[in-house]
């Protein structure tokens, strides 16, 4: 089996004209050599489905303890529940089998420093004004309960009673759960 090697951006060699994607496929043909189907379904085992931030400092795999074919892991900015996201979490509930839930914010966010100013400027920059909203926030334990609400009030999902909500501490690796918003 081949050792993973991380890498730093600063590790780059730029002289050389290679670009990441380059190295990406590099890398997957190291991967290749080894490579044997697993013959898993591509139902999650866990019959959980993660919705995290794509921050990169985030190992989700090894923060949680999962292994390949665990869980359904859900990524975008800030980890925020958007319609793309209840579109996710509908075909991974309905068409695979998730039950579980897990929502999962961070410290030290970017989305924490933005602000919805963003969509002005882009439309001043591209002439276009995004269809979608930024979706920041300055309190990341109201933003989890937020992105809870959303998921349990969704007539698309089949299970909202297992959703939990968390924030990851980038600096001690911790999770800190979330007290669930209360029921109207």
């Amino acid at each position: 089996m081949t050792e993973k090697v991380t890498h730093h951006p600063n590790d780059i060699d730029r002289a050389t004209g290679d670009n990441v994607t380059d190295d990406l496929v590099a890398a997957n043909r190291v991967y290749a050599q080894d490579f044997r189907d697993p013959g898993m379904d591509a139902r999650p085992v866990r019959r959980v489905a993660i919705v995290a931030c794509m921050d990169a400092r985030l190992d989700l795999h090894a923060a949680l303890g999962l292994d390949l074919g665990d869980c359904h892991t859900i990524r975008n900015a800030g980890g925020v529940v958007t319609d793309d996201i209840i579109r996710s979490l509908t075909i991974s509930q309905r068409a695979l089998g998730t039950r579980s839930v897990v929502l999962i914010h961070h410290t030290g966010c970017g989305l924490l420093n933005l602000t919805e100013d963003f969509r002005h400027e882009l439309e001043m920059e591209v002439g276009q004004r995004p269809s979608w909203a930024v979706e920041c926030f300055k309190d990341l334990d109201q933003d989890v309960r937020q992105s809870m609400v959303r998921v349990r009030t969704s007539p698309f999902l089949l299970h909202t009673d297992d959703v939990r909500g968390f924030v990851f501490d980038v600096t001690t690796g911790l999770l800190r759960e979330v007290d669930p918003p209360a029921v109207p």
